[in-house]
């Protein structure tokens, strides 16, 4: 689409613009040498981590740890060349030529596993939320930060900072194209029953240790919003109720959450087990556009009366219900020179994928990790809160200075 199309088709009172950073950014990551990966917890997530990293070229998974003897049978069957351990300290032991380990446990077993780990030299890399209480998560990121200094990476499995999507669209948030916040919506909207075969495999139903939606999937999306803000925000309140599964679960299957910051914009978090529709989403309303995160795709919707900026002559146009939206695609000359205008609007691989990449590319670079230990702290923190608030009722404050 020329200059003149993009002024005629884009002259509606809301204009949404699709954000994908450059092809670069986005596509596959590679390592420069071959690098032996472990895995701890081979259940769903652990299963899922270790399909990523089959598509990471020079990550090679090499043993595979969990206590479930069936689970690890599957798994060493599935993988060619990996070596399964019952015991996570056997395979430290073991398999001294491992450095870099993810944990994909349940997440109360988390901190045992850090600490090993961690005295062992293992770089590591910890599922999302750190732990299942406040205190716990505060040991994890303790240890995290007096392991050998400089040689020892840890990473928070936060996902929305290795998203490339969510960096581009945090950039143009920073730079004030939105503007003034006036307040941020998000939700988890999903139809399943977190039930599973053996009791084992049902902690997040358990109240002794699971954090809920909240904690489990809440706390991911409570750190995009504080991410992209720059700080934490001031109290959470909370409520729940269980309108589906009423299967003997005491943990609520749908949940309302408020976060609010200091200075009055609140988050409105909704997260369910009992619908689908919408999906999982992050959204931020300013006075000049709304930027709207959905994990493989982002869109920037544009106020009527907002300055032009200068982006939007690279864009192309797309409908969003009634409004009459325009795309914006980094790399768009390329593209369109490809022919490939109307496809790839979103990211080619997870969120987990890009996480994963980022923790093998900063081992291997010396460099930070994209979500610290204590970036992964606050975040935890939040859920647990949020958690707390909805299985009592009450308004909490948010620790100062966490």
């Amino acid at each position: 689409m020329d200059r003149r199309d993009f002024l005629i088709h884009s002259t509606g009172t809301l204009a949404g613009a699709a954000l994908l950073p450059s092809l670069e950014l986005a596509g596959p990551r590679r390592l420069r040498e071959p690098r032996a990966v472990a895995v701890v917890g081979i259940g769903r997530q652990g299963r899922q981590i270790v399909q990523e990293l089959s598509q990471i070229e020079g990550a090679r998974v090499t043993a595979v740890c969990d206590t479930d003897p069936e689970r690890l049978k599957a798994a060493v069957e599935r993988t060619p060349g990996v070596e399964g351990f019952a015991d996570h300290r056997a395979l430290l032991d073991r398999r001294k030529e491992i450095g870099a380990v993810i944990i994909a446990t349940p997440t109360h077993l988390h901190r045992a596993i850090v600490d090993d780990c961690l005295r062992g030299g293992r770089h590591v890399y910890c599922e999302a939320p750190l732990a299942h209480t406040a205190e716990e998560a505060r040991a994890i990121a303790d240890a995290a930060a007096t392991a050998e200094p400089g040689k020892v990476l840890f990473q928070s499995g936060f996902q929305g900072r290795s998203n490339p999507v969510y960096q581009l669209a945090r950039s143009f948030f920073r730079s004030g194209a939105v503007r003034d916040l006036v307040s941020m919506q998000a939700q988890f909207h999903r139809k399943t029953s977190w039930r599973f075969p053996g009791a084992a495999a049902n902690w997040r139903l358990d109240p002794a240790v699971t954090t809920g939606l909240a904690g489990e999937v809440g706390a991911q999306q409570f750190d995009v919003c504080a991410w992209f803000r720059g700080r934490l925000p001031v109290s959470v309140a909370g409520r729940g109720a269980i309108r589906l599964h009423n299967d003997g679960r005491r943990v609520p299957d749908t949940i309302h959450t408020t976060l609010l910051w200091d200075d009055g914009v609140a988050l409105d978090y909704e997260a369910t087990l009992a619908n689908s529709y919408g999906g999982q989403f992050e959204q931020l309303h300013g006075t000049n556009a709304a930027i709207k995160l959905a994990w493989s795709h982002a869109w920037m919707f544009k106020e009527a009366d907002a300055p032009t900026q200068g982006w939007e002559v690279y864009a192309t146009r797309q409908q969003f219900h009634n409004d009459e939206g325009i795309v914006l695609i980094a790399d768009a000359t390329k593209l369109a020179a490809q022919g490939a205008l109307k496809k790839g609007m979103g990211l080619p691989y997870t969120g987990l994928y890009y996480a994963l990449g980022d923790f093998l590319k900063s081992i291997e670079e010396a460099a930070p990790p994209r979500c610290t230990a204590q970036d992964g702290l606050r975040a935890t923190v939040l859920g647990i809160l949020a958690n707390q608030a909805v299985t009592t009722g009450q308004q909490l404050a948010v620790p100062a200075g966490l």
